[in-house]
């Protein structure tokens, strides 16, 4: 079945997925605002105290 597939459809396929992951690595590299960092210890500290008390 995969030979009925267009070739010009899996490049255009192919194309998007390695774009795709270029995307999401470029995403993983950059650093987090300190805001998000804080607000993200903050809730960590919340959850911990939370299923502390269960």
């Amino acid at each position: 079945m995969a030979s009925d597939i267009d070739p010009k459809q899996q490049r255009i396929a192919r194309l998007i997925d390695e774009n795709l992951k270029q995307v999401f690595l470029e995403l993983e590299r950059d650093e987090m605002p300190d805001q998000i960092v804080d607000l993200l210890n903050v809730l960590r500290v919340q959850d911990a105290e939370i299923k502390g008390k269960k």
